[in-house]
């Protein structure tokens, strides 16, 4: 089976590792991740093989996303338009414009589900208070 776009596995891991540099020192998304990923190379390998499974088709990814996110607690649907923006960023930095795009339309569609499935912020959350 053909991928879903012309990607190399490469620029997947490129984009990964540079998504997730900016995580790290993100007012917002930063003190989300922390409270759950201690080790970043594994954690970045991890989220490149789920993409590699959603564009390039491989079947190596072995993971629930929706419960991962559920399971965190302090994971919200007002994050993904953050996380979203940030990723089409990067996107804009580390790729052509119609790879960038493919790539974007995949994410918003697979962030659309998954803010779906999780609880907005409330005021009793440990969610950060610009996003309340």
């Amino acid at each position: 089976m053909l991928a879903r776009f012309d990607i190399t596995a490469a620029e997947i891991d490129r984009v990964t590792t540079a998504f997730y540099a900016k995580v790290r020192v993100h007012d917002t998304l930063g003190p989300v991740f922390a409270k759950h990923v201690e080790k970043w190379p594994n954690h970045e390998a991890k989220i490149a093989g789920f993409w590699r499974n959603a564009i390039l088709l491989e079947r190596t990814y072995n993971g629930n996303p929706m419960q991962i996110h559920k399971a965190a607690g302090n994971v919200h649907a007002t994050h993904f338009p953050i996380w979203l923006d940030l990723f089409d960023q990067v996107l804009a930095e580390n790729l052509t414009p119609d790879i960038a795009q493919s790539w974007s339309a995949l994410a918003h569609r697979i962030g659309r589900g998954l803010s779906m499935g999780l609880t907005p912020a409330t005021k009793t959350s440990d969610a950060p208070p610009s996003l309340l």
